[in-house]
């Protein structure tokens, strides 16, 4: 245990995972480094965090609600989420291959633009109320000391994720917007560790 937290090193492997999957977040980051370089990076992936940490704290909100008022209905969540995860995984895996999404990110706005990207996503909220319930132990927790440090661990990883995106990008823009095989090739490996880490989660309650 770390800070009531069930499986730490799990949860930061989670979260790197996650962080790699294409999507709004990363596509974000890429336009507004390639638009304004490396400032306008690194003001997007602050917008990245700020948004997360919304998404995340009206999560933990209705998780502490749960895990407090019924706690004989949170292992029920518990399974939801580890559910989620193995359906998000297997979507990842049948996915097919299509054009990437194109992003009207403007220029000098990239912190507003992308804080907006993150919290309108409509799939976020739903991911981080399947996602907190996975590493809590009601016997154990520490309530919001636990959800504080995991809600920390994220912006830090986060923070971490967007620095090394935005100087890859700037250097790599091109290369990374014609090749996007890579891109693909690790949905597909994000869906094989969701569909397993869902079902060993799941065995594990």
């Amino acid at each position: 245990m770390f800070f009531g937290i069930s499986d730490y090193g799990s949860f930061v492997a989670a979260i790197v995972l996650f962080l790699a999957i294409p999507g709004p977040g990363n596509l974000a980051l890429i336009t507004s480094t390639s638009k304004g370089g490396v400032a306008g990076g690194l003001m997007a992936t602050l917008g990245v965090i700020l948004g997360d940490q919304v998404l995340m704290w009206l999560a933990v909100a209705g998780v502490a609600a749960v895990l407090a008022t019924y706690p004989t209905a949170f292992a029920a969540i518990q399974w939801s989420g580890a559910a989620y995860l193995a359906w998000l995984g297997w979507k990842m895996l049948s996915a097919k291959a299509g054009d990437a999404p194109v992003m009207n990110i403007r220029p000098r706005q990239y912190l507003q633009q992308a804080f907006a990207i993150t919290l309108l996503n409509p799939k976020a909220i739903v991911f981080y109320m399947a996602f907190f319930p996975l590493f809590v132990d009601p016997q154990t927790h520490l309530g919001l000391l636990s959800f504080g440090v995991m809600a920390a661990t994220i912006a830090a990883l986060t923070l971490l994720y967007g620095v090394g995106m935005t100087l890859l990008t700037h250097h790599l823009a091109e290369r990374m917007r014609a090749n996007p095989v890579i891109g693909r090739v690790l949905e597909k490996l994000a869906g094989v560790f969701l569909i397993g880490f869902g079902i060993k989660l799941a065995i594990s309650k």
